[in-house]
């Protein structure tokens, strides 16, 4: 990530500068539960993508580095809401901010961070970035409500997945990156061109995060193993068990699913390796890869666009 990050340095700098700048509130709780979770890092993957993609297109002026703390902000407020939503204890290896702090401080801050990065899109004054994120955030919220009912389902489908993980992770990948061309002046082809790199790079990172719950390890990913299986939540490796498993290890992942339990965490991750699922979840994650790849091609060659390459093969290939 150092090597991606090398052609704009200075500018993610900035954007954690502003970052730590608009945490600053009247409320102690605010800013005490917002840096909790800001400092804890992550891979700032979306606000890159932001930076990048004003590089490959000339350069980051201050709205990109404004734009990439409102990405921020917004992922940083799902995940506040997510793991309420979700009861998760760890996240980037240390408790979440609602074991921290409660569940009620976690939804509220989750709400200043949205509100707050309203407020910094008005000082873009651009109507186009306002409304395509006020969509955005709208879907965002539509896919956490889908997959809360889907949630304990075995009946969900690969489609009914690709629908949720599109509205709850890819769109604001896509975001980040179409936001980046209205703001480098870019025209409408160039511009849509860069919103489906990072529909396909979120979809494709997504899937791979929800096989890593199968085939990674608590202390290298910084969150419980199995995490997926206590919420009910139905992903691409165990659709792939539902389909093509044998019929004791189809009763084996609905029982799991239905039941929202990992107690047979270790007999279901067998299966997974049994039924290649892990091998289905990667090839159909490098489609997505391709196709990101494919959609870089108007970019001009140099640094930015090597590194949104090296990002998008970092997607797939990575094991936390």
């Amino acid at each position: 990530m150092q090597q991606i990050r090398a052609s704009v340095a200075g500018e993610f700098d900035q954007v954690n500068q502003l970052i730590i700048q608009q945490l600053q509130s009247n409320v102690p709780l605010v800013e005490n539960v917002g840096h909790y979770i800001v400092d804890a890092g992550g891979k700032r993957m979306r606000p890159l993508l932001t930076l990048l993609t004003a590089k490959a297109l000339g350069a980051c002026s201050a709205g990109h580095v404004t734009f990439a703390a409102v990405i921020e902000f917004i992922h940083t407020a799902t995940l506040l809401h997510d793991d309420v939503v979700d009861v998760s204890q760890l996240r980037r290896g240390r408790p979440t901010a609602n074991s921290e702090f409660g569940n009620a401080s976690s939804v509220l801050v989750g709400d200043f961070l949205y509100t707050r990065a309203f407020q910094l899109m008005v000082q873009l004054d651009n109507i186009e970035i306002l409304q395509h994120m006020a969509d955005t955030t709208n879907t965002i919220a539509e896919g956490e409500v889908l997959q809360l009912t889907r949630a304990g389902n075995a009946g969900t489908t690969e489609q009914d997945y690709i629908d949720i993980i599109t509205r709850k992770t890819a769109v604001l990948f896509a975001a980040a990156c179409y936001g980046a061309a209205v703001l480098s002046g870019t025209d409408a082809v160039q511009a849509e061109s860069l919103r489906r790199f990072g529909l396909h790079l979120g979809l494709a990172f997504q899937m791979i995060d929800d096989m890593l719950d199968y085939a990674g390890d608590a202390d290298t990913m910084g969150k419980n193993v199995g995490d997926d299986l206590r919420e009910g939540k139905v992903t691409l490796p165990l659709i792939h068990i539902l389909r093509t498993g044998t019929a004791d290890e189809q009763a084996l992942v609905q029982r799991a699913i239905t039941e929202r339990s990992a107690a047979e965490l270790d007999a279901i991750s067998e299966a997974v390796r049994r039924c290649a699922a892990i091998d289905y979840t990667r090839e159909r994650a490098r489609e997505h890869h391709d196709l990101a790849v494919a959609a870089l091609a108007g970019l001009p060659a140099g640094p930015a666009l090597e590194a949104l390459q090296q990002l998008t093969r970092l997607s797939i290939e990575r094991d936390h």
